[in-house]
């Protein structure tokens, strides 16, 4: 799996699918924790998702999201057109 997204679908044990419309209802309501959460921790944020895990069990406060699997895809993808892109 090259974006480390959920599987769709409840027969691959996968997640549960989030639009775009779903993420301008939270954004319009003013939950901006629990969409930074849904759409990094819970998605493809794979390290992110183990320290949340471990956090939890330890009883500590969670750590700041990374950077989900799928942007990264995206920025192979663009220096792979020779396209210059730099993170600052």
């Amino acid at each position: 799996l090259v974006t480390q997204q959920p599987l769709g679908g409840k027969a691959q044990f996968g997640g549960q699918r989030f639009g775009e419309m779903e993420v301008w209802a939270l954004e319009a309501f003013g939950a901006a924790n629990i969409l930074q959460e849904i759409l990094t921790v819970k998605s493809d944020d794979v390290i992110g998702r183990a320290k949340a895990y471990e956090a939890i069990v330890k009883g500590e406060p969670l750590p700041t999201p990374g950077i989900p699997e799928s942007f990264n895809v995206l920025l192979h993808e663009l220096r792979g057109l020779a396209l210059n892109v730099s993170l600052e």
